[in-house]
């Protein structure tokens, strides 16, 4: 079917022949400028003089000298008048930030208001009192008053909130603020857009200047559909003085229906306005031409884009027939996935792709860098320190060019002193890049300034090594030439501004640029966002994220001007939206042969997993031939393969094995009581030497509790080593409990003990935790004194022999045991947990069991430590205490089996068996052929290698 502006060349060629250059063609948007060109060329087949191609809105600015005003202007201008009012009335000034989001709204509605052509006096008028609604708006509909009384029906009746009575104070300051807010644009030499429309509509548009350039020819508007009431007056204007001709995409089949909402406005424009449609006898293609339309239901977002492959592929080797394609992205996040799905060759040839949204700054590496460099500027204003996560940031990042060995040093650096926050002045000692990167601010004056040094200073540094990407270059110059812009018009009266508002700003501003990507607008696949889309025609059409909520979306922007005002004063509303969505839909399948809507149909937070309304009209009342598919995401599941690692044949096992068994390497208690619970983990942790990564965190693990509580056991009796311990000591030293766990927390999260820290916040809570264990423990002691310290965090060791083949073996067992006391002639073994753990178990032999449910980590661990002591320090009769601070002043501090608790005679007897059990243990340790996972899925609850053995 011939393309919407193939017609309109000819149509121009035929009426202007060589005249053309004397012609003016206005879109809604640039991209339609050059297909109507091709299309010229192609008729004319010759060299000829181009008309002059303008959007809208460039060639209504023609009509002023005045300089268009940008956002920023616009907003700066703005909160300075407001606060001139607010001044006036006796009132604090608001500051940018919280201005902000109402400068939004305001800056959105005057806009509206202006190119509506709506009275500013009138709209924003107080309406409390109805007798004055009925006085100055007497000509009103009995639906039009409906409305207006609802809205005003919680203003006038009763006593109003305090939130009420700021809004209303706002609304009567709206008009003094819409006058002098545009006369102050104006002394400034700028004018807002919906200024002109203005302007330009309640003057005579045909008289103007810029219109008699054309006077030799037509003003020429293609493909419009929803005008405002500015753009209506100016164009029945231009239509009454013979100086315009317009032509609109319409098909009889929506325009001739009036419950078809795609052609609300085309009725409006033609029956109502009386604006003539050069295209006016039209036959209806969607009425008389075959359309095809495949319906592709997809589960989850990302898997509509992956469905391409299959729709494109005789587009991508060129099989069928020549005809143009579009992708179409209702929703303009599929934009990666698509990128990612499209292949660059298929079968050997170059897939031909246009991507007309260009890359998103966004989603770059580049605004990444930009957006860490604000967030390290916020935490050096309020505290002169970096966070280690922001830091580590800064290190990996790609761009900043750092060589492998200076991350690491750093890193390490950082990780052996657990940093959790870095001086300012520790960072820019460094020089290079990290003097420009981490340079404090003194004033949001210099916002801009340091981004640009920043942008510059990275861009010739990756050139220089040869490491720069073109799509990076590209977005650097792209993001150097905006923050120009953006210190050209704020950066030099911003000064006064707070420094976060305008990091904000900046971020805002630089975060909508994008980069176009390489291709021909003119063939290959077209990738697009919907609104692209208009006044271009596609044989082929694919259309992504055509889900209800999306097209057509379902919130209209934010507006001070409530719905019943905006219908009284004919101002856009949400089902104009809907109107324009689908105008948008059928236009673009109305030329189109082969169309495909893609949508998802799972429900999640983003999605109602229902296609759009427009899809079931369509289907319903079309005609067209539809064809119904489901992509379904079937998830296969293997059944759990068990992971176990061969000991026998890999040199590597044998030699990490055979460490222990020549005594290099000693196994310690914790390392025996991983290997009982887990092999595996075992295997990966002490064989295998795979570590958890080590990290900085603000947030104090478990374990480092446990560090914690040791350590500050340690300082506390640490001068007491040989002496007797009685209650009136205990009592007098308890006075240096909070000064010693300040110190044990320093030496265990610091790694310095004389570190000076500021606790905070966690850092309090854990501190008191830490103090109040130790109380407990020193409770538990008062109970048992006198009693004399042997050592402390005291390493011992000895050797073990167990069978092995056939032959015997030996290895080194050895730890740091954390108190050995002596108390009526009995030495005992004290280990302190800050943990859940037990002090019953069922049986000896179950301590051993792998696969069973009865394992008791710390009893093995103390029983070990016994037996290692007994032989170290030739002893007997030592007893183990384990000091559980969660539970001991209940249960106690002996181990129980039963009613029995393992102490004097029992104890003795039990050793031996233990000792058995620990043999057998070993043999199977160093025997067993393989690495296995328990049975038991406790036992490897809280392992970190779960994912490498299939857990």
């Amino acid at each position: 079917m011939k393309p919407f502006l193939q017609e309109l060349a000819e149509d121009l060629v035929a009426k202007f022949g060589n005249n053309l250059q004397h012609c003016a063609i206005i879109f809604n948007n640039k991209r339609p400028a050059a297909y109507l060109q091709k299309h010229l060329a192609d008729l004319i087949k010759k060299p000829f003089f181009s008309p002059s191609f303008f959007t809208v809105q460039e060639f209504f600015a023609k009509s002023t000298d005045y300089r268009l005003a940008d956002f920023y202007i616009q907003f700066f201008t703005l909160h300075r008048i407001y606060n001139q009012l607010l001044r006036e009335e006796g009132l604090d000034p608001i500051s940018g930030n919280k201005f902000f989001p109402l400068a939004k709204i305001m800056l959105a509605d005057f806009s509206q208001i202006d190119i509506d052509l709506v009275d500013a006096d009138k709209i924003y008028r107080d309406l409390e009192d109805i007798s004055v609604i009925n006085k100055d708006f007497d000509y009103l509909s009995p639906e039009q008053y409906q409305y207006l009384s609802q809205f005003w029906t919680s203003y006038s009746e009763g006593k109003h909130k305090r939130q009420q009575e700021l809004f209303i104070k706002m609304w009567r300051r709206m008009p003094k603020l819409y006058h002098k807010f545009h006369e102050a644009l104006k002394t400034q030499g700028y004018i807002t857009n919906g200024m002109i429309y203005r302007e330009l509509a309640q003057g005579n548009a045909a008289s103007q200047a810029f219109i008699a350039d054309f006077e030799k020819g037509k003003v020429v508007f293609a493909g419009f559909n929803a005008l405002s009431n500015a753009e209506a007056r100016i164009f029945v204007n231009l239509q009454e003085a013979d100086k315009a001709l317009f032509y609109f995409d319409a098909d009889n089949y929506y325009l001739d229906d009036p419950l078809q909402e795609a052609g609300l406005f085309l009725r409006k424009n033609i029956h109502q306005l009386g604006i003539k449609n050069v295209f006016e006898n039209s036959p209806s293609l969607m009425r008389n031409e075959r359309h095809q339309v495949d319906v592709y239901s997809v589960q989850g977002q990302a898997a509509q884009a992956k469905i391409l492959n299959s729709i494109l592929k005789e587009n991508y080797t060129g099989t069928g027939k020549e005809t143009s394609v579009a992708v179409v992205l209702a929703d303009e996040s599929l934009l990666i996935p698509a990128l990612q799905t499209i292949p660059t060759n298929y079968d050997g040839q170059e897939v031909e792709l246009n991507v007309t949204m260009g890359f998103a700054l966004a989603a770059s590496s580049v605004y990444g860098l930009i957006d860490l460099w604000s967030s390290c500027q916020l935490e050096i204003q309020q505290t002169r320190r970096l966070s280690y996560k922001n830091v580590e940031a800064f290190l990996t990042h790609p761009l900043t060019g750092l060589s492998q060995a200076m991350r690491d040093k750093i890193k390490r650096a950082l990780l052996t002193e657990k940093e959790v926050e870095i001086p300012q002045p520790r960072l820019i000692n460094q020089k290079g890049l990290f003097e420009v990167f981490f340079k404090r601010l003194s004033h949001a004056g210099e916002v801009m300034e340091q981004l640009l040094e920043l942008c510059n200073f990275v861009l010739a540094r990756l050139s220089a090594a040869g490491t720069l990407k073109k799509i990076d270059a590209e977005l650097f110059v792209k993001t150097i030439q905006e923050l120009n812009r953006l210190y050209d018009t704020f950066g030099r009266d911003v000064a006064y501004e707070e420094i976060p508002f305008i990091i904000s700003l900046v971020q805002k501003a630089i975060m909508g640029l994008a980069v176009p990507l390489s291709g021909d607008p003119l063939k290959g696949i077209q990738l697009m966002g919907l609104l692209e889309t208009r006044n271009l025609n596609f044989d082929k059409v694919v259309m992504l994220g055509f889900n209800e909520g999306i097209v057509p979306k379902s919130s209209a922007g934010n507006s001070f001007i409530p719905d019943s005002i905006r219908r009284v004063y004919g101002l856009p509303v949400l089902e104009n939206q809907d109107a324009i969505s689908a105008y948008m839909v059928y236009r673009l399948i109305q030329r189109a042969e082969n169309i495909n809507f893609v949508y998802n149909s799972l429900t999640d937070e983003s999605t109602s997993g229902e296609p759009s309304r427009i899809l079931k009209q369509l289907a319903y009342e079309s005609g067209f031939d539809f064809n119904y598919y489901s992509l379904d995401l079937n998830v296969r599941t293997e059944p759990v393969k068990e992971v176990q690692i061969k000991k026998e044949g890999n040199a590597a096992i044998q030699a990490g094995l055979q460490r222990y068994l020549d005594k290099n390497k000693t196994l310690s208690p914790s390392a025996l009581t991983q290997y009982i619970l887990n092999p595996i983990d075992f295997f990966f942790n002490y064989i295998a030497g795979i570590k958890e990564p080590k990290e900085v965190t603000a947030v104090v693990e478990a374990n480092e509790v446990g560090s914690i509580l040791h350590k500050v056991m340690e300082y506390f009796y640490e001068d007491c080593v040989g002496q007797e311990i009685t209650t009136p000591l205990l009592k007098a030293k308890r006075k240096d409990i909070p000064s010693l766990t300040e110190k044990a927390f320093a030496a265990v999260i610091f790694n310095n003990p004389d570190k000076a820290v500021a606790f905070k916040g966690m850092q309090k809570v854990i501190l008191a935790i830490v103090e109040a264990y130790v109380n407990i423990i020193v409770n538990q002691d008062e109970t048992q004194a006198p009693f004399r310290i042997a050592s402390l965090e005291q390493w011992v060791e000895a050797d073990i022999s167990f069978p092995l083949n056939g032959k015997e073996a030996s290895i080194r067992i050895g730890g740091i045991i954390d108190r050995v006391d002596l108390k009526d002639g009995i030495t005992r073994i004290v280990d302190y947990k800050t943990g859940s753990d037990k002090l019953t178990y069922k049986d000896i032999p179950e301590l051993f069991n792998t696969d069973g449910k009865y394992i008791n980590k710390a009893l093995i661990q103390t029983l070990l430590y016994t037996y290692v002591y007994e032989q170290f320090s030739g002893k007997t009769a030592v007893e183990p205490n384990l000091y559980v601070v969660k539970t001991m002043s209940q249960e106690g501090v002996w181990f129980k089996s039963g009613r029995q608790s393992l102490s004097g005679d029992y104890l003795e007897e039990a050793k031996p068996e233990f000792i058995s059990a620990l043999k057998e243990k070993l043999t199977e340790l160093f025997e067993a052929p393989y690495f296995k996972s328990s049975l038991v899925e406790d036992n490897y609850k809280y392992s970190i290698y779960k994912t490498l053995f299939g857990k």
